[in-house]
């Protein structure tokens, strides 16, 4: 039988996409595919596991396995379905509130677990299937549904959870630069251990703009930060700023006011820097991070550890489960 092409059409369904017209899960839906192309697994190798939401679409427009499950519960099912059948490419779809909210026992336990599974998580800051509730990752003030006066909530920063927990990968895109994010799921699906992916989109009906100030392509640059690894952190729309230590924190200063040799040096096995990274946000007079702000594969995974200790248990008791099986008062029908 003749070698598949691995190609995006390749994962492609023949599924009516049903997003609304203009909303960043299509972008997001492509650069997936790019990863599950760089992960070499034909589709029958594949698996996607979502939880509820707009996001959670995505098994039906794709031609992989699929489980639409029930919401905040993707995580436990695709750890399973990982640990049972390690050699399944298994990712996980979900949005802000399915992972963070109901979601987020779930999420804290398959992060510090380290099972080897690509977990994207689409952040457009609002409840877009039920209708515009604000959400764990809503910003202070959002007007919603359910904070008609304002959301008194500090939002939470999913990828500092995820650093804070031991994640062995953890990146953050937007939907409007879809070359980073397909190098960011490129990369995910080559990472050996959990690769957790969070990708800003716009919710065109119910949250629409709440990314605007970072694409704004006349000041935009100003407020966000791509880090590439070994490479100078400078930003702005002339390169005009940099990120320089202060004392245990990071600050944000123009390059012709300090020195060269200050500015930090972006290190994706640097943990404690990239914690620092993920917490940044613009209404503290610091970029936000985009781009690999960690990614060390040295942990072992969860699912390896698992095959291991069985095997340590078979070697030390000396006997397979078909032994165990066949003792004792035992007869042939």
């Amino acid at each position: 039988m003749a070698e598949t092409q691995l190609t995006k059409k390749y994962f492609a369904s023949d599924a009516e996409v049903k997003w609304c017209p203009g909303c960043g899960d299509f972008a997001i839906m492509n650069a997936v595919r790019s990863g599950m192309v760089a992960a070499g697994k034909p589709r029958d190798e594949v698996a996607i596991v979502s939880g509820i939401g707009c996001s959670s679409r995505f098994p039906y427009y794709m031609e992989t396995y699929g489980f639409h499950t029930i919401h905040g519960r993707a995580a436990p099912i695709a750890s399973g379905l990982k640990v049972a059948n390690t050699d399944l490419d298994v990712w996980v779809i979900s949005g802000d509130g399915d992972s963070t909210a109901i979601g987020g026992n779930h999420f804290i336990h398959v992060v510090r677990r380290n099972v080897n599974l690509n977990y994207v998580l689409i952040n457009n800051k609002i409840y877009g299937l039920t209708k515009g509730q604000y959400s764990p990752t809503s910003e202070m003030g959002q007007i919603s549904k359910s904070s008609p006066y304002g959301v008194i909530d500090y939002p939470m920063a999913p990828a500092k959870v995820a650093l804070s927990l031991g994640g062995t990968f953890v990146a953050r895109g937007i939907d409007k630069n879809m070359k980073l994010n397909e190098e960011i799921c490129v990369r995910g699906a080559l990472h050996k251990g959990f690769s957790f992916m969070e990708i800003f989109a716009n919710c065109v009906i119910y949250n629409d703009g709440a990314h605007n100030k970072l694409v704004n392509k006349e000041s935009g640059a100003d407020y966000r930060i791509i880090l590439k690894h070994g490479e100078k952190m400078i930003f702005g729309t002339d390169n005009q700023f940099c990120l320089i230590q202060d004392g245990f924190a990071i600050k944000a200063v123009k390059v012709d006011k300090t020195d060269e040799a200050d500015i930090l040096v972006h290190d994706e096995k640097n943990a404690e820097v990239a914690i620092l990274l993920a917490g940044m946000r613009p209404d503290d007079g610091l970029p936000l991070a985009f781009g690999i702000l960690y990614a060390d594969d040295r942990k072992k995974t969860y699912d390896d550890m698992v095959y291991e200790q069985i095997d340590a248990i078979k070697m030390k008791r000396g006997r397979s489960m078909d032994d165990i099986m066949q003792e004792g008062h035992t007869w042939t029908v």
